[in-house]
């Protein structure tokens, strides 16, 4: 193959956007360390120095904030900038004397500089109300909400340890509710409904069957309709069949809501990765604002903050004081929904790089 080839098969390779200072000392960095909240400062092998600033965005940007943040970029981090896997931007900038400015102009045009230590970072969410055909519930009114709440811990205010929340709008689960500090997801909590009458002209019998991740759908001839059944005890409201089929709708304004979730992390320090575990199995959708919502996570976040030890995590802290004691302290109501019954093999996974011998 010709080492000159161009081809637009694939992505270009990724050391083509590195800014110089980070080709330069890719895997020789010596240590970093968070000088204020907001601010990242890499230290290389040789001396080199490079300070991120990380400031929250929303989930999605105009053309306008885009064109913002390139001047941002331009005058202050060489044209070098980053967006992190939770919607934070971050400028990377290699003369100390440019860290404040950028962060007063970054404040100045309304984007908060933090996110960075032990404190809360940026909430990456799902779409939502907004354009997901299967979302229970919404997620940038509800993230705008608990952010607005929880901002200092953000911006200044310290934790114990990092602090990771996510939000999906169902469990196909496109965040990371599966693996943060603090999780919301939306729940339905009802079978698909079926248009028998129309179903067979809609889809197609088969895929819609094959769609379904638990086998719960079955052929069915109801009222002369070529149709499908649906097993309830195998239904885990996915949506999978609507996506494929919008004869069998599951939204529902009275059922939906969104669920929370504790304790998950990626992180291997102190202890392995961690997956999140049912905290309050259904809080009903209130919007604009989510009230109870808001009021629930502020609750776990605040008595986190009471009995955590220095850089413990969320997980961690619930799995030293114990599962009786954190709903104890938190108030919340345990319910048989929090038994946890799965029969897989989750638990037996290796998800770390701890390895023993």
């Amino acid at each position: 193959m010709c080492a000159d080839r161009k081809t637009d098969i694939g992505p270009p390779h990724h050391d083509k956007f590195l800014p110089p200072i980070i080709k330069n000392n890719y895997g020789k960095w010596k240590y970093h360390e968070t000088p204020q909240r907001g601010v990242l400062l890499h230290v290389g092998e040789k001396g080199d120095k490079l300070w991120s600033v990380r400031a929250a965005t929303a989930r999605i940007a105009s053309i306008e904030t885009i064109r913002l943040f390139a001047d941002i970029a331009d005058k202050f981090s060489d044209g070098y900038l980053r967006w992190t896997s939770r919607n934070n931007v971050e400028f990377l900038i290699t003369d100390e004397s440019k860290v404040k400015p950028c962060i007063q102009k970054l404040e100045a045009e309304g984007y908060p500089v933090g996110g960075t230590g032990n404190g809360l970072t940026n909430i990456v969410h799902t779409q939502g109300w907004v354009h997901c055909h299967s979302a229970a519930t919404d997620a940038s009114g509800v993230v705008k909400a608990l952010m607005d709440d929880l901002f200092p811990y953000y911006h200044d205010k310290e934790l114990p340890g990092k602090v990771r929340i996510a939000f999906a709008c169902c469990l196909n689960m496109c965040g990371a509710v599966h693996c943060s500090d603090i999780a919301l997801l939306g729940v339905h909590r009802r079978l698909p409904a079926i248009k028998h009458d129309i179903i067979a002209k809609q889809c197609e019998i088969p895929s819609t069957v094959a769609a379904c991740p638990t086998g719960a759908i079955r052929p069915k001839t109801v009222d002369g309709h070529q149709s499908v059944e649906v097993i309830e005890e195998q239904c885990m409201y996915c949506a999978n069949c609507f996506t494929v089929c919008p004869a069998m709708t599951l939204n529902d304004p009275e059922m939906d809501g969104l669920s929370i979730w504790v304790g998950g992390k990626v992180s291997n320090a102190r202890s392995e990765p961690m997956f999140s575990k049912l905290a309050i199995p259904y809080i009903p959708n209130e919007p604009p604002r989510w009230p109870t919502a808001v009021k629930a996570v502020r609750n776990i976040v605040e008595t986190y903050a009471k009995g955590a030890r220095k850089f413990e995590r969320v997980g961690e802290w619930i799995e030293r004081i114990g599962w009786p004691a954190f709903f104890d302290q938190t108030g919340i109501e345990f319910t048989k929904y929090h038994i946890d019954d799965f029969t897989h093999a989750g638990e037996t996974f290796k998800r770390s790089a701890q390895l023993r011998h």
